[in-house]
């Protein structure tokens, strides 16, 4: 992206909340939902963003997901919201896998027109996860 500006920080999961779809929970393959709450600093500063995820598991430790995230706050000193989608998966070690896009138009206040993408490498047991995003404002 002509213009490109790269910002990193970190996040932690403020709140995680999943649920069992189908009537066997235990089952392989099954789905599940994910209401997520994530705290960022660093480039992007937001508290209690909403992210709501889908995710399959394959087994009963691997699996992909894929979801929205609505974040509001600051992207290097910028104010306004966003909105990302975010698809990923997990093996059996436990480490997550994600890159994430801005959805086209989301951005409102001082980040209207805003388009990037990123990714984090989350690693069983981190309580902080380290974030890269690339973005550009029109």
């Amino acid at each position: 992206m002509p213009g490109t500006r790269t910002t990193t920080g970190q996040f932690t999961f403020a709140d995680w909340r999943e649920r069992a779809l189908g009537p066997d929970e235990n089952a392989a393959p099954r789905l599940a939902h994910a209401s997520v709450r994530n705290t960022f600093g660093g480039g992007i500063e937001a508290a209690g963003t909403i992210c709501e995820y889908s995710i399959a598991y394959v087994t009963s430790k691997t699996g992909s997901f894929a979801g929205m995230e609505l974040i509001t706050g600051r992207l290097d000193g910028r104010e306004g919201s966003f909105a990302v989608e975010e698809r990923g998966w997990f093996g059996e070690d436990g480490t997550v896998h994600c890159t994430f896009e801005v959805v086209p138009g989301s951005g409102s206040g001082d980040l209207a027109g805003l388009r990037g993408k990123g990714g984090f490498t989350a690693h069983q047991g981190e309580e902080t996860v380290a974030y890269r995003f690339e973005y550009e404002l029109e």
